[in-house]
C-alpha cells in the first residue's frame, strides 16, 4: 500500500473530501499515514499513529518509498512551537510533529507523572477547536494524546477509546496527579477527558485549555459557580 507524509505544519483531516465538510482531526507535520483513495484534489488517507481515517487536500501530502519508510527515524518535537529548516524551507511546527534525523532535548525529569503535567500546562490557554490536535488549537481528547505521545505513550485518538486503556479506580479519593478523568453526558456515553492535578484540580480543554476544580460529581467552573462535566471514572494509565 502506497505510503505518506504530511509536509505542512497541520493538515485538515476532513469527513468528506470537500473543504466545507467536518474536519474529523488532524496530521501534524512528518507525520505518516497509508493512501487509501486518491480523487484529485482529495486523498483519503488512514494515519499510522492512531488509525483515524479521512480526506486531507492532496497538495499538503507526499509520497514516501517503502523502503524510505522503513528507514525514516523520527523525533517527537517536544517544545510548544519551533521553527524548524526542513527540506522545503523554515517552518513553524506544533508540539508532536515528527522530525526525521534530528536529535532532540529531552525534557529533564525523572517522574513522569510530573513531567505530564508539566507539559500539559504549556498548552494552557491554547484554543479549543473541535477536530483540532496541534498547539494552534486542539480538542479534549487530542489534548491528551498530544502530550502523551511526547512522552512515548500511545494513547487513542478519541476520549471514549481513551476511557478504556489502563486501570478504572473504584474511589474517587484514589485519583493521583497525572491519573485521566472522564466525563459522560446524560446517556451515559464518554464525551470528554482531562488530566487530574493536585488540590483537586483538572486541567482540560473547554473553550480554552484551562484549569477548574474536580470532585466527585464533576468539573466546576468557579467563573459560572456551576458544574459543567458530570464525572463517569477516572483511570489509571500509567
Amino acid at each position: 500500500m502506497d505510503k505518506g507524509i504530511c509536509i505542512v505544519s497541520v493538515a485538515p483531516i476532513r469527513h468528506e473530501k470537500s473543504d466545507k465538510s467536518e474536519l474529523v482531526t488532524e496530521l501534524l507535520f512528518g507525520e505518516s499515514v497509508n493512501i487509501l483513495e486518491v480523487d484529485k484534489n482529495w486523498t483519503k488517507i488512514k494515519m499510522h499513529y492512531d488509525g483515524y481515517e479521512g480526506w486531507v487536500d492532496t497538495k499538503q501530502i507526499k509520497y514516501i518509498a517503502n523502503e524510505d519508510f522503513l528507514n525514516r527515524k523520527i523525533n517527537v518535537l517536544n517544545k510548544t512551537f519551533s521553527y524548524e529548516k526542513t527540506k522545503d524551507g523554515e517552518m513553524l511546527l506544533s508540539f508532536g510533529s515528527e522530525l526525521e534525523n534530528q536529535t532532540l532535548p529531552l525534557k529533564q525529569n525523572d517522574n513522569i507523572r510530573t513531567s505530564i503535567i508539566s507539559v500539559a500546562k504549556e498548552f494552557l490557554n491554547v484554543p479549543y477547536l473541535w477536530g483540532g490536535r496541534s498547539f494552534f488549537g486542539i480538542d479534549c481528547s487530542a489534548f491528551i494524546q498530544l502530550v502523551f505521545k511526547i512522552h512515548n505513550i500511545k494513547l487513542p485518538r478519541d476520549s471514549y477509546q481513551q476511557g478504556l486503556i489502563g486501570e478504572k479506580l473504584s474511589l474517587f479519593e484514589e485519583k493521583i496527579p497525572g491519573d485521566l478523568a472522564f466525563f459522560e453526558n446524560p446517556e451515559g456515553k464518554i464525551i470528554h477527558v482531562g488530566i487530574v492535578l493536585e488540590d483537586n484540580k483538572i486541567i482540560h480543554s473547554s473553550g480554552k485549555v484551562r484549569i477548574d476544580v474536580l470532585d466527585s460529581s464533576g468539573i466546576f467552573k468557579e467563573e459560572i459557580n456551576s458544574y459543567t462535566h458530570k464525572l463517569s471514572f477516572i483511570r489509571k494509565v500509567i
